[in-house]
């Protein structure tokens, strides 16, 4: 066995508690399992601050706006709560015509895994975006969050409703979701995180409108280095996993 493969072993049998690790065997990973491995370990304790900012935003062919911002962080607290904001804006002229176009399909796009993502149009001069960002940056202490909104209750949707069309942002499964139904049988867009995963999907009837879905996640890392003492205890413990049979 490869000796860097023995180390992985033992650090994580220096991170379970003492009475679980006398259980604790190592298991050699054979090479088509490493190549299937990817991204680096976080030691624990390391995150010092996760949040999640999201905002999906409807503008109708006359500059109508209808959309939401929802954000919640995790740092001294293991809750998450979220925070959401509406806004809305009337148009300049008379909305366009009335959606004529159809969609078909697309049942399985709302039971994916992962981040799944689609966009349907069946009209003219629309344009559509989904994004996923996922920030990660390192600082000596959590960065001070002043959250804006309403405070999102389980069982108490926000609602907004607007020229464009109208917004609910709601807790479902465990998660959160900003749908939008927009005016005139324009389409309707969807934005979630819930059940492992993430979903951005909108469906456009009519023309000249703009979609947005944009989902961030931001993670900030501790990047003070463990003293030399902490590091000293740490391969003492490891040559003490000698004598378990590590």
């Amino acid at each position: 066995m490869n000796t860097p493969i023995w180390l992985i072993a033992a650090c994580l049998a220096a991170s379970v508690p003492v009475q679980a690790a006398s259980t604790f065997k190592p298991v050699e990973l054979k090479d088509n399992e490493m190549a299937e491995l990817r991204g680096r370990y976080v030691m624990p304790g390391r995150i010092i601050s996760f949040g999640i900012v999201m905002n999906s935003t409807w503008t109708s062919s006359n500059g109508g706006v209808v959309g939401a911002s929802t954000s919640m962080y995790v740092q001294n607290t293991i809750e998450p709560k979220f925070y959401v904001s509406t806004y809305s804006s009337a148009g300049n002229g008379p909305t366009g015509s009335p959606g004529t176009g159809s969609v078909t399909g697309g049942v399985g796009l709302s039971t994916g895994q992962g981040v799944t993502q689609s966009v349907r149009a069946a009209g003219d001069y629309n344009s559509a975006y989904n994004n996923v960002d996922i920030n990660v940056t390192e600082a000596n202490q959590a960065p001070v969050v002043n959250q804006q909104g309403v405070l999102l209750a389980a069982n108490s949707p926000v609602t907004q409703a607007g020229s464009a069309g109208n917004l609910t942002v709601s807790a479902v499964n465990g998660g959160i979701q900003l749908a939008i139904q927009a005016s005139n049988n324009q389409g309707q867009s969807l934005q979630q995180i819930a059940q492992g995963g993430v979903l951005q999907s909108t469906t456009v009837l009519g023309g000249g409108n703009m979609v947005n879905n944009m989902t961030q996640l931001n993670v900030v890392l501790r990047n003070n280095m463990p003293s030399p003492g902490a590091l000293d205890c740490n391969l003492s413990q490891l040559k003490g996993l000698r004598n378990m049979g590590y």
